[in-house]
């Protein structure tokens, strides 16, 4: 018999709350200048020439450079959650009794899929635990437009599950950079008409990079 666990109260309370929401200078013109006896010019040197013409293209091209050693600040990140990407849940034919869930970075930022969703069908009080074996060794983290993968085991192919039935309604939770925590608001992917069926068997994988892999556990 696989053992219920509470679902944790910031998790709980996130989920819940979502499926209720269905200068210039100027020159004196006086007396003029006495005009000087001509005098012979003397042409610059090569090397001076060089110099001024190296110090001219500094000062137009290099007045914003970074100064030496100055390290680029990292590209801020972001929790992935429902308000910066599409969810889709879908029942699979292979494995059998799999579903996919899929999220899509559509906002303008670079994601982290934290753990693993946290999944709630209906009103249930439950928390389905994690395929510990998918456990990846970083973050699942998305670009701009990448998606990221988690595979549900729906109920136990020889029955040995408890408490099967029918869920009509879905909401995939998301973590924060810390375990149990609230990554941001849930989201309500679409689910067949004819709902899903799943038992105390249901489970899920951690966030992957790749669907194949999601769905091999």
């Amino acid at each position: 018999m696989r053992k219920y666990h509470a679902l944790p109260a910031a998790l709980l309370a996130a989920l819940a709350l979502t499926a209720c929401q269905d200068g210039t200078g100027t020159q004196d013109e006086g007396a003029a200048k006495p005009q000087l006896t001509a005098t012979a010019t003397t042409t610059p040197t090569k090397a001076a020439a060089d110099k001024a013409s190296t110090t001219t293209a500094d000062k137009g091209t290099n007045a914003k450079a970074t100064k030496p050693g100055t390290a680029t600040a990292p590209a801020a990140r972001v929790s992935c959650n429902g308000t910066n990407t599409t969810v889709t849940a879908k029942p699979v034919s292979r494995p059998l009794n799999h579903m996919l869930i899929t999220v899509e970075n559509t906002g303008s930022k670079t994601c982290d899929l934290t753990y693993f969703p946290v999944l709630r069908f209906d009103e249930m009080q439950w928390a389905p635990q994690p395929m510990e074996e998918s456990k990846p060794q970083a973050v699942t983290t998305l670009a701009p437009g990448e998606s990221g993968y988690a595979g549900v085991l729906l109920s136990a192919a020889d029955g040995s599950g408890e408490g099967g039935t029918t869920g009509r309604k879905l909401t995939v939770g998301f973590q924060g950079p810390t375990p149990n925590s609230s990554g941001g608001p849930s989201a309500i992917p679409r689910l067949p008409a004819e709902g899903v069926y799943y038992d105390s068997s249901l489970t899920a994988t951690y966030w992957l990079p790749d669907m194949e892999q999601a769905l091999s556990y």
